[in-house]
């Protein structure tokens, strides 16, 4: 079994003090100009060990972000010349390219008095970029805590422009926790994150050992009943207390998604040596366009977020996590494979081809697993006859869940014959 340290990429906006904001784009043009430099000596043969000292006396820019640029681009040189399906890097990259810099070397963080992360990257020689990081509470917090820790150290981070919003991405490893290799797996936990569930199942090489669906719709009810007071109290002028409101909100939602998130990964500790799969869901939001009101609720699905704390929390406990393609995963039948999407109406599924019927959710979360299992593992698929009775727990107003909750009276699972099943 092979292990690596606990790393953890933390993404963060800039704010940056005064106009100092013009000074880091030119910067990252600079940097698009090396990395292109250094493609085009390559291409030409250029002896590699002499490329980072020529592009550094004709570039402005800081000698180890230079340097960092350079093998970057000599980085992707290799891979083309490595494998076949690689393509060749373009000497021609238009745009912004980011700043890649040493810890306390190109750039530096240090903690304020107020609670803030301050910031400070060398941008060009003599010319530096100030201002405070701001980002979500969880990536804060991870920063905040390798900052302090000894456990922790602080690595390379890349200075960049994100639809044309300034960020800093910096990488952290923890070397006292260690993270199995994804590959070395024997159980892989399929996850189906929804604007009111998470649906979870374990498959092995012998099928699937247990599944199961948590229910938070209180954030789907209170996510719109504060869209409706912040409503008010903007049509009534009283904007004071609009960020009050937001700020409430978004408080209650980050502490049940962190309850869901450690309801997750604690129950996939009960199977042997498992992997967490999700669905690479980073296009999905641009993808949109329902209509006014069903856009509102799909973009403030918190998809990403309960991903992202689930993921986290997974590798303190050791437990890889992987990613997969969502393409038709909720409309795939898990049984015979047809797909179509007349199979899924609401929370139920049912196959027009083979008939088979199930919570959809759950069969959704059955299919990542199995595309977890292809991409990412080295054994094969398990026949799929038949699926387990749905099991459900809700995670109540209070957010207090210790224990699976059975609802025998309302929650109904649908077995792969095709009868109901009650939840066990």
């Amino acid at each position: 079994m092979t292990t690596n340290p606990l790393v953890k990429t933390l993404d963060f906006q800039l704010d940056i003090q005064s106009d100092n904001e013009g000074l880091l784009y030119d910067a990252t043009l600079e940097a698009r100009s090396v990395y292109n430099e250094t493609i085009r000596l390559a291409k030409e043969g250029v002896d590699w060990n002499t490329i980072p000292d020529r592009v550094a006396d004709d570039a402005n820019l800081v000698k180890n972000t230079t340097q960092r640029v350079v093998a970057k681009a000599l980085g992707a040189m290799e891979n083309y010349y490595e494998y076949d399906d690689f393509g060749l890097p373009s000497h021609t990259k238009e745009g912004t390219y980011p700043l890649r810099a040493n810890y306390e070397e190109g750039y530096n963080l240090t903690l304020t008095d107020e609670g803030d992360v301050a910031f400070r990257i060398s941008a060009k020689p003599y010319k530096h970029v100030k201002g405070v990081l701001e980002g979500s509470d969880a990536h804060l917090d991870i920063l905040k805590t390798a900052l302090e820790s000894d456990e922790w150290k602080v690595g390379t981070a890349e200075a960049l422009f994100h639809n044309d919003t300034p960020e800093l991405h910096v990488n952290v490893t923890n070397t006292e926790q260690t993270v199995r290799d994804k590959e070395d797996s024997r159980i892989v936990v399929g996850v189906d994150v929804n604007e009111d569930n998470v649906a979870l199942t374990a498959l092995s090489e012998d099928g699937v050992e247990d599944t199961l669906v948590i229910d938070f719709p209180e954030i789907k009810f209170e996510r719109h009943r504060y869209f409706t007071m912040r409503k008010r109290v903007q049509n009534a002028g009283k904007d004071s207390i609009h960020d009050t409101l937001e700020g409430r909100e978004e408080r209650f939602v980050r502490d049940r998604l962190h309850k869901v998130s450690r309801h997750t990964v604690e129950w996939s500790q009960q199977f042997e040596r498992p992997c967490i799969v999700f669905e690479d869901l980073k296009e999905m939001r641009d993808s949109i366009d329902y209509g006014t009101r069903m856009n509102r609720r799909l973009h403030h699905l918190p998809f990403r977020a309960l991903q992202f704390y689930t993921s986290y929390k997974a590798s303190f406990e050791g437990i890889p996590t992987a990613w997969i393609d969502p393409a038709y995963t909720s409309q795939r039948c898990p049984i015979c494979g047809h797909t179509e999407r007349a199979n899924r109406h609401k929370k139920r599924f049912k196959c027009t081809s083979c008939e088979h019927q199930d919570h959809s959710d759950r069969g959704a979360s059955v299919n990542i697993a199995v595309k977890g299992i292809k991409k990412h593992q080295d054994w094969n698929v398990p026949a799929l006859n038949s699926l387990p009775v749905v099991r459900k727990v809700r995670r109540q107003a209070s957010g207090a869940v210790d224990a699976p909750t059975v609802t025998h009276a309302t929650v109904r699972g649908y077995q792969a014959d095709g009868r109901m099943g009650v939840s066990d």
